[in-house]
């Protein structure tokens, strides 16, 4: 099926229920299925034809998912513009996919006009929410295509149109290791990652989902609004994270599904407003983007029921590479098998993953290496970077570049990053793993852990540690915590204390930013 397929299906379930809201205005499915046309029958007035490039550069709004929904139906392909990104970096970003069309919101109207300048293949900018320096407004560009009378037939299923291969989206890694590189994603892999979420998300016992997005509709969080609509979820947009509203959120709509990044749980858990909601609506509360640390996943549990879960993967895997259920995470709270709370789950259902040495080996339960998987939800290739893609998909697996391993019931527990490991005194050490050891004191909220330059060491172990509201807790004791825990080599040499630690537009943690000061001026970034 064709990416648009899944929402008609969705919308077909209960035409009349509300699929968007932000609080204040709430639109149908049947209204924001008309409107998609709408979007589509305009791109296509308006001279798209192929696989062109369509981004979508706007804050947390309702819209965002009109317009994603109209350019899938128009047959364009999605370019995902995360606007906490440095401007230099979308534009090198949008220059790099061949940006063609560029919706956007009149908050960005002077990121836009540089933009407008300087892409030198866009055909035309529509301003979401008014008429903006010359630019039409999404409504006046919706009536142009009304008028311009475009058959719904030319929009309709035509090949390559619903063909597998057929690219709906170019989504951007992270760019933590350089420029950003762009990830086609097809039919094929689209379609495979919403089936896995409608298979493992939807609950029979619920009749009026209503999933609550607050991270960045360009990422994760516009994904799994897709997702839940495909079984008729209400979605409620809130403008941005913050951790007091999405509380009294969860209480005022009925949540039913939710996501969030694991730092983004640990704010609510330190929230003092934590206690003062009923949150019995929950049946997914979505944990992804990072691992957890063991002790706040046992206590989100203890706060919001038997409705934690998680799920790995990256761009390249998009969103569930594998699966822990909320039954599992129920278990392992209460004792059962506690070790798995530290596990990012089981393969989903239409991959294989593994665990592979550097030499191509695949290795056994227990065994460190490179997490591998191959199947039809790995994303096709990297836009016009052959090279960058043969690099990832060596021995026939794709490679995740993260290290971990797989327990002898199918379990995967992620080690670290490669890039993020540290090697003192010729020892390896896993920051992740001396990050969940730091994160079982209660007194700390957040923390990072980095190598840094030694003349002894190579690297030096350092903690960088946030304090959870109204505690305190000193260096010392943080050590001798980790010491117990991990032993001497592993626990770290010193503990840097601050109010906040830097995050990416994703909202993981920026250890690069982390460990510039450290290692400016030195040859390399590693002992």
């Amino acid at each position: 099926m064709r990416a648009i397929d899944y929402f008609d299906k969705g919308a077909e379930l209960a035409p009349d229920r509300t699929a968007i809201t932000d609080g204040t205005r709430g639109y149908r499915y049947r209204d924001v299925r008309e409107a998609s046309w709408r979007i589509a029958r305009a791109l296509h007035g308006a001279g798209l034809r192929g696989e062109q490039a369509a981004a979508i550069y706007a804050p947390n709004d309702p819209l965002v998912l009109f317009c994603l929904l109209g350019l899938m139906r128009a047959g364009a392909v999605w370019i995902p513009v995360n606007a906490r990104n440095a401007l230099d970096a979308n534009l090198a970003y949008l220059r790099y996919v061949r940006t063609h069309w560029l919706f956007y919101h009149s908050a960005y109207a002077a990121d836009v006009a540089r933009l407008k300048r300087e892409l030198p293949e866009l055909r035309q900018a529509i301003c979401l929410d008014q008429p903006l320096a010359g630019d039409l407004s999404l409504d006046e560009f919706m009536a142009l295509g009304d008028a311009a009378g475009v058959p719904d037939s030319a929009l309709d299923w035509s090949d390559p149109f619903g063909s597998p291969e057929r690219r709906v989206g170019i989504f951007a890694t992270g760019g933590t290791t350089g420029p950003a590189k762009g990830m086609n994603v097809t039919n094929l892999g689209w379609g495979t990652m919403l089936e896995i979420q409608y298979h493992y998300w939807r609950r029979d016992e619920v009749t009026e989902p209503v999933c609550l997005s607050s991270a960045p509709l360009t990422h994760a969080a516009g994904v799994v609004a897709l997702a839940s609509c495909t079984f008729g979820a209400t979605n409620v947009i809130l403008p941005r994270f913050d951790a007091g509203e999405f509380l009294s959120a969860i209480e005022r709509h009925r949540v039913t599904h939710t996501f969030l990044p694991p730092t983004a749980l640990y704010a609510l858990l330190d929230h003092p407003d934590l206690p003062r909601h009923d949150y019995s609506s929950l049946r997914i509360f979505l944990l992804a983007g990072s691992p957890v640390a063991p002790e706040r996943f046992k206590r989100a549990v203890e706060v919001f029921g038997p409705c934690l879960c998680q799920s790995y993967g990256q761009v390249e895997s998009p969103m569930i590479l594998t699966w822990l259920p909320p039954e599992v995470v129920a278990r392992a709270a209460t004792g059962d098998h506690p070790e798995r709370l530290a596990s990012c789950g089981r393969a989903s259902y239409p991959v294989q993953v593994s665990v592979m040495a550097d030499d191509g080996r695949l290795l056994g339960p227990g065994e460190v290496g490179e997490i591998v998987a191959r199947g039809r939800l790995i994303s096709h290739s990297y836009f016009e970077l052959p090279e960058e893609t043969a690099a990832i998909r060596r021995f026939g697996w794709h490679h995740t570049g993260d290290v971990g391993y797989r327990d002898a019931d199918g379990f995967i527990y992620i080690v670290d990053r490669k890039k993020d490991m540290i090697v003192t005194g010729g020892f390896n050490v896993f920051s992740a793993e001396v990050e969940a050891a730091i994160l079982e004191l209660r007194e700390v909220s957040d923390c990072a852990v980095i190598g840094i330059p030694d003349d002894t060491w190579g690297e030096a172990v350092t903690a960088i540690v946030v304090t959870a509201t109204g505690a305190s807790i000193a260096e010392a004791a943080v050590i001798a915590h980790c010491k117990q825990r991990l032993g001497g080599v592993k626990a770290p040499k010193s503990v840097t204390f601050r109010d906040a630690l830097p995050k990416t537009p994703a909202g993981k943690t920026d250890k690069k930013a982390l460990r510039a000061p450290y290692w400016a001026g030195q040859s390399r970034a590693v002992g």
